[in-house]
């Protein structure tokens, strides 16, 4: 599958910038696929304006692909079903995005399986390939692309990723059936490196990047990259954002991206209240991804914001180790209160009901 043959109208979205969640799991007590809230939170980043979804990466649990687990699969479908429905309903088209990970033969059979369900691109992840040389790192991520059309994804290591130079992403961005990069080293300099790496490939009209920085989220998106090159210098954005942390919160996280635009397109000043903003969301972030305990706390703080709004019955994971860290419930409480404009709990209590019953 090649890039053009994706829909136009979730394609022209995805390239202008969106807002795409990272699909956390919803599970029961007994650690089952809990298919009615899975649904109902998916309904919800469609209803909230989302202009993509990606399924099957770090917020969906890499668990999911355990065989005493085998969840991979279903959740893929599940999902992939309920977007095309709920979005057919809503007479829109959003972009299904599906995680590939492990070493070559495994990420070139997930995204098999992604593209039989009807998903539009892969997120290539590279942590199962930590000492291999960048070569072989691009003919991995040339491998996936030959079925599907792909996303790379600069993970930060705090979490599993691995670091990767100016070379490798200009090679990577070299490769026909790349259509986006989500950039989240969180760190400004490798960050550069992945702008600067498309820029070089003169890719950066072809190649959308993305933020996964949730911690400088807002900063990226108002930042005009202006690279040298050897054909003279290259302006290029980050349009939109690959999220775990807009997997709650997600109608804010539409009005905010719409405001980003505004600004952009029009080429004025940065209003210093966006610039007061972005430390307020990176506040809120550092309590929800529990950045006091390294991000041991990541996905159960997202759970946890899922669950006080109804959307998740618990914060279980597959892990039965994973979950709050001490005092991290305190600081959601505290960033819930000191930014309640971060919050869209209104909008939820509107359209719960609809979303759970379907």
């Amino acid at each position: 599958m090649q890039a053009d043959s994706i829909d136009s109208r979730a394609l022209r979205a995805f390239r202008e910038g969106a807002v795409i969640p990272a699909l956390p799991l919803a599970l029961t007590e007994q650690r089952t696929l809990d298919e009615r809230h899975q649904k109902a939170v998916i309904r919800y980043y469609i209803d909230a304006g989302a202009g993509g979804i990606a399924v099957g990466v770090h917020s969906t649990q890499f668990e999911i692909r355990d065989p005493s687990v085998a969840l991979f699969r279903p959740v893929l479908e599940l999902a992939a079903r309920t977007i095309d429905e709920w979005s057919q309903r809503r007479e829109r088209r959003i972009l299904k995005i599906a995680g590939a990970v492990g070493r070559t033969v495994q990420a070139v059979r997930e995204a098999e399986l992604a593209l039989a369900a009807g998903y539009d691109a892969c997120l290539v992840g590279l942590s199962a390939l930590p000492l291999a040389a960048e070569p072989e790192l691009v003919d991995h991520c040339r491998a996936i692309a030959r079925v599907i059309p792909i996303l790379g994804f600069y993970l930060q290591p705090a979490v599993g990723g691995r670091l990767l130079s100016r070379s490798f992403w200009r090679r990577f961005a070299e490769i026909e059936n790349v259509i986006g990069i989500k950039i989240a080293p969180f760190n400004r300099y490798q960050t550069l490196d992945v702008v600067r790496g498309v820029c070089e490939a003169r890719a950066e009209g072809r190649i959308t990047l993305y933020t996964g920085n949730d911690d400088n989220l807002l900063v990226d998106l108002l930042t005009p990259y202006r690279i040298p090159t050897e054909d003279g210098v290259r302006e290029v954005r980050i349009a939109g954002g690959l999220l775990g942390q807009w997997g709650v919160w997600t109608s804010r996280a539409v009005e905010l991206l719409g405001r980003v635009h505004e600004i952009t397109r029009s080429g004025s000043s940065i209003p210093q209240e966006m610039l007061g903003l972005s430390i307020e969301i990176t506040d809120a972030n550092a309590a929800l991804f529990d950045a006091a305990h390294a991000f041991a706390g990541v996905i159960p703080g997202i759970h946890e914001v899922l669950r006080r709004q109804g959307l998740f019955r618990g914060i279980w994971c597959l892990d039965p180790g994973l979950t709050l860290s001490p005092g991290q419930a305190d600081e959601i409480d505290r960033a819930c209160s000191a930014y309640p404009h971060l919050t869209d709990n209104g909008f939820v209590r509107q359209n719960l009901a609809e979303w759970l019953d379907g």
